[in-house]
C-alpha cells in the first residue's frame, strides 16, 4: 500500500535524490489525483515489454508538455485554474523523475512567469501540472508509454555516448 506523503516544505534549490537510486532521478511529489491516474497507466495491459516505473511515466508527461512551445503557458494555466483551486493541504505521493526532465522544470520554476508578482509554485506544482495535462490530452496514457520509450531510448543513447569516450 502506497502512503500520501503530506504537502510540507519542499526546498527546490536542494533536489534529494531518492535513495538507493542513480543520482540521476530526482525526488519530487505528485498530488494524489494525478497520481492515481498514473497509477493506473503503470498498471495498465499497455504498460509491457519494458514495464515504465514511476520515474519513466513522470518524466514521459514533463517531456510531452515541454515538446510543444507552449509548455509554459499550458502549465501555468492549469496551475493558474485548476491546481489553485484545489486544497493547498491536498496529499502527495513522493516519486521520483530523470534528471533532464527535472531540468526542465527547475527552468520553468525559475523563469519570469514563477516571480513576483505572480505566485510562486513548487516543484510538486509544476510536475503535477505535466501528469495532468497528459491525462486531459490522452485520458488512455498511450502516449505517455509512448514517450517513456523515447525518452529510454534517448537516456541509452546518451550513456553510451559517455561510456564510449
Amino acid at each position: 500500500m502506497l502512503t500520501a506523503a503530506s504537502p510540507g516544505f519542499q526546498d527546490s534549490r536542494h533536489p534529494a535524490t531518492v535513495e538507493g537510486l542513480p543520482s540521476d532521478v530526482i525526488e519530487t511529489r505528485l498530488w494524489l489525483e494525478e497520481h492515481v491516474w498514473l497509477y493506473g497507466v503503470l498498471k495498465s495491459d499497455r504498460n509491457v515489454g519494458p514495464i515504465f516505473r514511476f520515474p519513466d511515466l513522470i518524466s514521459a508527461c514533463v517531456s510531452l508538455i515541454f515538446s510543444s512551445p507552449e509548455a509554459a503557458r499550458q502549465v501555468f494555466g492549469f496551475l493558474g485554474t485548476d491546481l489553485v483551486a484545489r486544497s493547498p493541504n491536498t496529499p502527495r505521493r513522493r516519486e521520483a523523475l530523470w534528471r533532464p526532465q527535472y531540468d526542465l522544470l527547475l527552468e520553468l520554476q525559475r523563469s519570469p512567469a514563477n516571480r513576483h508578482p505572480n505566485p510562486k509554485f513548487q516543484l510538486d506544482h509544476l510536475t503535477t501540472a505535466c501528469v495532468a495535462l497528459c491525462q486531459q490530452a490522452d485520458e488512455t496514457g498511450a502516449s505517455v508509454l509512448q514517450q517513456a520509450r523515447i525518452n529510454m531510448a534517448q537516456r541509452f543513447r546518451a550513456e553510451h555516448v559517455t561510456q564510449t569516450r
